[in-house]
């Protein structure tokens, strides 16, 4: 009997137009990366250009997953946009590490901190303030 893993749950929580948040719950291995793939790509399709995914809730990820995160990088890189691992458990951290994609794409500790280091997912009021600091700084 062949055990197969139980489909990837997804949640998106889109920060504005170009860039969203997809935290992934289940295992990212042959049988659900294309549902990773796919759900991601739609995202990137309909104008997202930087993409987190939080690994928190991830359990394993295999080959094919991590040939996913590499695919989901060149989409993201092709519309001038960035890919960012969040919360990577330490279990697949050594994985990520080990195999360089820690040298190819971003992994922050935190969903904040992958957030934080994307300049396009500031909120307003970030912009605003940014903008009232360098201003206030500013020759008058």
């Amino acid at each position: 009997m062949t055990d197969v893993s139980d489909p990837l749950d997804m949640t998106v929580h889109r920060l504005s137009d170009r860039s969203a948040v997809l935290t992934v719950t289940g295992d990212v291995d042959l049988h659900t990366s294309l549902t990773l793939r796919a759900h991601a790509l739609a995202l990137v399709g309909e104008g997202v250009r930087h993409l987190v995914l939080d690994l928190a809730r991830v359990d394993f990820v295999d080959s094919t997953g991590l040939s996913t995160f590499i695919t989901l990088l060149h989409a993201t890189q092709r519309r001038d946009g960035s890919l960012h691992l969040a919360a990577v458990p330490d279990r697949l951290m050594r994985m990520v590490t080990m195999t360089g994609i820690s040298q190819l794409l971003p992994v922050h500790a935190t969903v904040e901190e992958a957030v934080a280091a994307d300049p396009v997912a500031k909120t307003v009021t970030d912009v605003a303030a940014d903008t009232a600091a360098r201003d206030a700084g500013a020759p008058g």
